[in-house]
């Protein structure tokens, strides 16, 4: 059984997603869990009595401290944060537009940091928490047209195993997760529009079954929730 009293943030809980069923397997083993998303449309099927439901841009400084805050003020603590919230960016990595690169990079790594940062200073205090994070296997083994989604993940890895260090004098816990396929909707709400000039013009199908491979034979997600939690209670036990 896991330990009792658990307080768990969890980041990109959309319905369909990795984050929406952590949530789900968090609260099955009695965790008192905030869920978080953009829009709280998008997680209203998590009806879950240990759930709570909070609007969370992770872009936005602002939005990550008054969660944070909010969290703390109710709770008085958060003993896990689990960093799942993510965004694909797909297409020639020479062709994609630098904004959306930009953007890929702050949802997918600057959030971590943000996220992590904000909630450090307070398990910090109670010497024990632990930080998980949602990477990729094509942090190690990038894919053409996933150029860029793949170096979101390598930084995200590099991060998440320079923190695993860097927390061990604190008594906090990382554990970075790096799946291959799993079911989600990361395809679904992905879309590639190719540059007017394009020098890829005969790969576009390629291209856009690029998108969809990470769908074509994927883990079930609820199987794969399970399967992080396992893992995230057997370090809280070797932490006490």
């Amino acid at each position: 059984m896991p330990p009792p009293s658990k307080v768990v943030l969890i980041t990109g809980c959309s319905e369909g997603g990795i984050g929406f069923h952590l949530a789900e397997n968090f609260a099955s083993e009695g965790c008192k869990v905030y869920a978080t998303a953009r829009k709280l449309e998008k997680m209203q099927a998590l009806h879950h009595s240990k759930i709570e439901l909070l609007p969370l841009d992770v872009t936005d400084d602002t939005a990550v401290k008054e969660v944070v805050n909010t969290i703390i003020t109710k709770e008085g603590k958060i003993d896990i944060v689990v960093n799942n919230a993510g965004a694909g960016c797909y297409g020639p990595a020479l062709e994609l537009p630098l904004d959306q690169i930009q953007a890929a990079f702050d949802t997918n790594v600057f959030s971590i940091l943000r996220v992590n940062r904000t909630v450090l200073p307070h398990m910090v205090t109670r010497k024990q928490g632990m930080f998980i994070t949602i990477g990729s296997i094509v942090a190690q083994y990038p894919l053409p047209w996933g150029g860029i989604y793949a170096a979101t993940k390598s930084a995200v890895h590099a991060i998440t195993n320079a923190l695993e260090m860097e927390c061990r004098p604190f008594n906090i816990k990382v554990l970075l997760v790096a799946p291959g396929g799993i079911k989600s909707n990361i395809s679904a709400n992905q879309s590639y529009s190719p540059h007017p000039d394009t020098l890829y013009a005969k790969y576009i199908d390629k291209i856009l079954a690029r998108l969809n491979i990470s769908q074509s034979s994927p883990m079930p997600t609820e199987v794969f929730a399970k399967q992080v939690v396992t893992k995230a209670w057997h370090l809280v036990r070797r932490a006490t």
